[in-house]
């Protein structure tokens, strides 16, 4: 099967065979119990991938591996233990490693069928963004109707998702991202009011200031895939009893959180790593994965694709990634095409 390895630790938008990325014919992996293979259409591309292939992220997995963690296709094999799936299927499935190829092995556990009506390559958009998303409002933040979320990094994959499960939610969104063009999408997503930082830096408005002109009530929860220096500006604009929702650090600054904006305001700060509720309490992911895709089937949600691009030109995927032009996802996908 064609892959993609990760030879060495660097930037994955170098050029590939120069030393990180590889395109590689390799073995198909072999097939342990209670796993399912899987014949991949598509993968997604998320921004820890990138920082993954870099070094910079929590799972550090030894060298070389498989990037990705995130597909969609059918399932081709059923090893034995596994009762829930069968050979036909159509899935989306996790894994920690490894999706960035034309097969993928994954935990029998860690996949769920497609509903009807959703494009197939679409779905590998799915699992961790919505799941995120969905886990860590309605369960974490125990998200109500009529509640305001402020949303950042909202033209990103997971802030879309954030922002269309808050709107089912009954809730009211602000949306903060950067350029005109992110801030026109936010707006077809249905976001109530969308803040364009780099409008507001121009016109040397504070982040904050501009977040209360949409929200002049405070914000009653905060979803944060970004970090840096906008973790301290949504602080400025909590409603008392606020839940703050730290996603990721796309930024790339991990900031060091004043805890005595916390306290005045009775706000509760949460760490949500979706991944890790496949360990720790993985009937919640199943529900929420249920729920998310029972929505999905019944045209609730919508994934948004921004580009697709052949397995071979994945270093120009995580150029559009990192160069932060997206609205929406990227999938690398196993047809020899790209549309951008």
């Amino acid at each position: 099967m064609k892959a993609i390895v990760c030879e060495g630790l660097g930037d994955a938008r170098s050029p590939l065979g120069t030393g990180c990325l590889a395109l590689k014919e390799l073995p198909e992996p072999k097939l342990p119990d209670g796993h399912v293979r899987v014949q991949v259409a598509a993968a997604s591309l998320n921004f820890p991938d990138a920082l993954q292939i870099k070094g910079g992220y929590q799972d550090k997995p030894k060298l070389p591996f498989i990037p990705g963690s995130e597909v969609s296709g059918v399932v081709t094999e059923v090893a034995s233990g596994v009762k829930s799936l069968r050979v036909g299927d159509k899935v989306c499935a996790v894994r920690q490693t490894g999706a960035f190829a034309e097969q993928a092995v994954v935990p029998a556990p860690a996949a769920w069928r497609v509903p009807e009506g959703l494009a197939l390559e679409d779905a590998a958009a799915i699992p961790i963004v919505y799941g995120t998303a969905d886990v860590s409002l309605r369960h974490r933040a125990q998200l109500k109707p009529g509640q305001t979320v402020l949303v950042l990094g909202a033209a990103g994959g997971v802030g879309v998702a954030a922002l269309q499960l808050a709107k089912l939610a009954g809730a009211r969104v602000v949306a903060v991202a950067g350029g005109a063009a992110k801030a026109d999408f936010l707006r077809g997503q249905g976001a109530d009011a969308v803040v364009d930082s780099e409008a507001a830096a121009a016109a040397k408005t504070p982040l904050h200031k501009a977040i209360k002109q949409a929200a002049p009530k405070g914000v009653d929860v905060v979803f944060d895939p970004v970090g840096g220096s906008q973790l301290f500006e949504a602080l400025k604009c909590v409603a008392w009893g606020a839940q703050y929702l730290v996603i990721g650090f796309a930024s790339g600054d991990i900031p060091k959180v004043p805890a005595n904006l916390l306290l005045v305001k009775n706000t509760t700060m949460h760490g949500v790593f979706w991944g890790s509720y496949m360990m720790h309490q993985p009937r919640v992911l199943a529900d929420s994965m249920r729920q998310v895709l029972e929505w999905f089937g019944q045209g609730k949600l919508r994934v948004e694709v921004f580009a697709r691009f052949p397995l071979e030109r994945v270093t120009e995927a995580f150029q559009v990634i990192l160069d932060r032009r997206v609205r929406g996802k990227v999938l690398l996908t196993m047809a020899p095409r790209a549309r951008l």
